[in-house]
């Protein structure tokens, strides 16, 4: 049976929202930053597509079981409304951050989320949390803004879930194509990868609470602390 418009409208303004809040060409920065890309090129650890994915794939399934819980759990806070839970998610996924540079990150991009949303759609709750942060009461976090505008948008948190872990392989990705010589093809083919692992890791974490958080990947912490002190830098982080 064919959907009458009425019937499709919803779904068309869940995506639209999505493909909105989730282009890589939104002004939060994140073009500013590699997830520890630069770094892993710079010693030779990735080097070609096979490392490449490699590491693209780790960084995501690392995302999900750390700030991926951390959304999910902003993003039902919203959804009550409880912006006590909001804050708690909020600083659980800055808590968890161990290079300066990728609290520098999450902060950068959760605020630069949070006043771009509130000032082109309305977001009450985002609006609640983005004041919380401007009186220092939270760090305010990209996943913690993210989830909040999603449930504020009235979008589910599988959308705001899918969202996020795009954002973490492009990010990656796009610096790639700085970084090393890669084809866009086989880069689209790592994206089409992470896509369709990210069911999966939704799966394992939608049941998960704050406290399961972790996400073990030592050589990232390392890769990160090493970029901080690089000579020569594309990227922030």
């Amino acid at each position: 049976m064919t959907a009458t418009p009425a019937d499709a409208a919803p779904g068309i303004s869940r995506l639209m929202s999505a493909l909105q809040f989730g282009d890589s060409l939104l002004p939060t920065g994140s073009f500013s930053f590699s997830n520890g890309l630069e770094s892993a090129a710079a010693h030779h650890i990735v080097h070609d597509r096979g490392t490449l994915a490699e590491f693209v794939l780790t960084a995501a399934r690392r995302s999900a079981t750390t700030d991926g819980i951390a959304l999910l759990e902003a993003h039902r806070g919203a959804s009550a409304p409880d912006l006590g839970r909001i804050l708690t998610a909020d600083r659980a996924v800055f808590s968890r951050k161990v290079s300066e540079e990728a609290r520098t990150m999450t902060v950068r991009m959760g605020r630069k989320l949070a006043e771009l949303a509130t000032a082109v759609v309305p977001a009450p709750i985002l609006r609640r949390w983005l004041g919380a942060v401007t009186a220092r009461q939270t760090p305010g976090t990209y996943p913690a803004a993210l989830g909040v505008l999603f449930a504020d948008l009235g979008s589910p948190e599988t959308d705001a879930f899918a969202v996020h872990q795009y954002g973490v392989a492009m990010t990656t990705l796009s610096a790639a194509l700085r970084l090393m010589r890669i084809e866009p093809r086989e880069v689209q083919a790592i994206a089409a990868q992470a896509s369709a692992e990210t069911p999966e890791l939704y799966a394992e974490v939608r049941n998960a609470s704050l406290s399961d958080m972790a996400g073990f990947a030592p050589m990232a912490d390392v890769l990160a602390a090493v970029h901080v002190r690089a000579h020569v830098r594309i990227f922030m982080n």
